[in-house]
């Protein structure tokens, strides 16, 4: 018995409709779109403390961080890395101290519960690195509690086997400032007099054993005896080039500072900075210290009777995924928004970085800038994954005077590519993983390695532009995917939870750059996305996934991950499988009467099985997309997908 949905395109149109005036509804009046980017309660905590670390305390904004606070909180007493999430320690002791700082009563019993649980799990003194060094600053545990790095760091080669340039953008643009912190050893100024005594199992004074790995090969064996060394020769160091390193240190982020986008667009980057220029002892007033704070003060998000602080904004991301959605929209016929697409093609050129030479350059000196960050601007680091997507917009909507912007989008992610064949997000060729087995790096996201997710974008673009010198470039990239394959016919996905997003990115890709829906390799990513699907028609994956290294199902069908699967099925020329013909009945049947879609559950990831992102667009222009794909490749005479995306 076929139970395949009946397909309406009445219906359906009524969907894309809603759907599509549910997003111009949230487009800004230049074009743009931006919509919140929500992590765990570790970035609201870290900015609590460090108004208390710079006596700057803003009572109602704190106490509206608490609200928040307080509703994110586990069953299990502590506070998860995602919703519904196990306990995570790290992110615990930071709430913790953050409501204890905004005023909450000891004894309340949100407070008994989640000092329990802290406890229960070791405390304080087993949270992670970063967290380690926010109890530093606040005199809570020595500094031997936290792995030596040294400021003298800023002066290894790059040719070393260790050097800033070997790390990620993200852990460089943290870890400059932060080695004059470590370096210096600076004390909050904690008006209130803080103290986090009753969190930790063993006093820290009594703690011996800070440093204990990780230990997931030897490499972090020998990294714990280097660790040993450097805390003998440190001393000495210091009274050889310590003064210069830090002042190549602040040279550093002087030249990144991003005006009031901030240090690397990131909240920790820009934390750190300020905690930087505080301890040299930079006055207040100081035009650096004043634009990091409008920085900081732009990731804060209130809703209500709570705010929230955001790791990033994500502006650039929005408006392109958000322009893929309505440009596909519009060729359904449900929505007429050309006019509103125009516009956001234009925002977005103008935000292409064509003059500044970042970090990138480090490695591809002679390589010609061309691409878009993720913010609103961070001109030293545009990354890879968002020019792809960026350009396949604009060589899609065909405007002549955006000809340019694309050439130069499609030479620099040439440039780009790594010698594996993949691409990294930042940079190209940071995969020095031994790296990730430094006791600093115990989340293990010191890198920025080639990932099947930001590859398949890459494909994407250069396949749908067509040029035949790229033919050598997409040749190795597809030999880097092909190998990249799970077991199970999935691929793993960086940026976005997880293998559904991962399979959907390079199945995309595949259907690019003309490989036969027959290869066994297409064919398998296509049975692995059917049998995962759920009894309701949708898809949904669990972060835990990035914990188990397998699918783990999510314990609800989610909007945005069923469309990834919908359009991942659809580029393999699945059009007319019944399985999507199920998703796009269930994405109509968990539409809101306003035209959207709502899910609770994280939907992306900064570091695998450390920091989970919740992208609240995400539900709104992927379902917009998969719906009015779907409609276009029924109702045409061809089920092919003809562009990269």
């Amino acid at each position: 018995m076929n139970t395949e949905p009946r397909f309406s395109a009445p219906e359906i149109l009524h969907s894309i409709a809603g759907a599509g005036r549910a997003l111009l509804r949230r487009q800004r009046g230049d074009g743009h779109w931006v919509f919140e980017l929500e992590a765990d309660a570790t970035i609201p905590a870290e900015y609590v403390l460090l108004e208390h670390y710079m006596d700057r305390i803003t009572p109602d904004r704190q106490a509206k961080i608490g609200v928040y606070l307080r509703r994110i909180q586990g069953e299990h007493g502590g506070w998860p890395m995602f919703h519904a999430g196990a306990f995570d320690l790290s992110a615990s002791v930071k709430a913790y101290c953050a409501l204890k700082a905004i005023g909450d009563d000891l004894q309340a019993p949100h407070m008994i519960r989640a000092r329990q649980a802290i406890l229960d799990h070791g405390g304080a003194e087993r949270a992670n690195v970063f967290t380690r060094i926010q109890l530093a600053l606040f005199g809570a545990i020595p500094w031997r509690g936290v792995p030596v790095m040294p400021v003298e760091v800023m002066y290894l080669p790059k040719w070393f086997f260790f050097n800033i340039w070997a790390m990620s953008y993200w852990a460089r643009t943290c870890v400059v400032p932060l080695l004059v912190l470590q370096a210096l050893h600076p004390r909050a100024r904690n008006p209130q007099g803080l103290s986090f005594d009753e969190i930790f199992r063993t006093s820290p004074e009594d703690v011996r054993d800070w440093i204990r790995g990780p230990y997931r090969s030897r490499w972090g064996v020998a990294f714990k005896y280097i660790d040993t060394f450097l805390r003998v020769t440190e001393p000495v160091l210091s009274k050889i080039a310590r003064g210069k390193a830090i002042a190549k240190a602040v040279a550093f982020v002087d030249e990144r500072l991003n005006g009031e986008d901030g240090l690397g667009a990131i909240y920790p980057a820009m934390a750190y900075a300020l905690m930087m220029y505080d301890v040299l002892a930079y006055p207040r007033d100081d035009p650096r210290c004043i634009t990091i704070w409008k920085a900081i003060d732009k990731l804060l998000v209130e809703n209500e009777d709570e705010i929230y602080c955001q790791p990033c904004v994500s502006p650039v991301w929005d408006t392109s995924l958000s322009g893929h959605a309505m440009i596909e929209a519009c060729r359904s016929g449900g929505v007429d928004a050309q006019k509103d697409l125009d516009a956001a093609c234009d925002w977005l050129v103008a935000r292409q970085v064509t003059e500044v030479r970042g970090d990138w350059a480090e490695t591809r000196p002679d390589l010609r800038p061309g691409g878009w960050a993720f913010q609103y601007r961070n001109d030293h680091y545009p990354d890879v994954d968002d020019t792809a997507v960026v350009a396949m917009l604009l060589h899609r909507n065909g405007r002549p005077e955006h000809a340019e912007a694309v050439e130069k989008a499609r030479g620099w992610i040439v440039g780009m590519q790594s010698r594996s064949g993949g691409w990294g997000a930042f940079d190209a060729d940071n995969d020095r993983e031994f790296l990730n087995h430094i006791p600093f790096s115990d989340h293990g996201a010191l890198l920025d390695p080639p990932t099947a997710d930001v590859t398949g974008r890459c494909v994407s673009l250069l396949a749908q532009i067509g040029r035949e010198e790229d033919r050598p470039v997409i040749h190795r990239a597809l030999t880097y995917l092909r190998a990249e394959q799970e077991p199970d016919g999935s691929w793993y996905g960086r940026w976005g939870t997880n293998y559904i997003y991962g399979t959907w990115s390079v199945l995309c890709a595949l259907n690019a750059a003309g490989v036969p829906h027959d290869d066994a390799m297409v064919r398998r990513a296509v049975d692995w996305l059917i049998s995962i699907q759920r009894a309701d028609g949708g898809w949904g994956e669990d972060e835990r996934s990035y914990d188990v290294g397998r699918y783990v199902e999510n314990a609800e069908s989610l909007p945005s991950q069923t469309a990834w699967a919908m359009l991942g099925l659809m580029a393999a020329g699945q059009a007319d499988h019944p399985a999507v013909s199920k998703g796009a009945a269930y994405l109509q049947s968990s539409q809101g009467a306003q035209g959207e879609w709502q899910e609770r559950a994280y939907n992306a990831v900064g570091f695998p099985r450390v920091f989970y992102l919740k992208y609240h667009g995400y539900r709104l222009f992927f379902p917009l997309f998969a719906l009015s794909r779907f409609h276009n490749l029924k109702r045409g005479n061809s089920r092919q997908v003809n562009f990269g995306f």
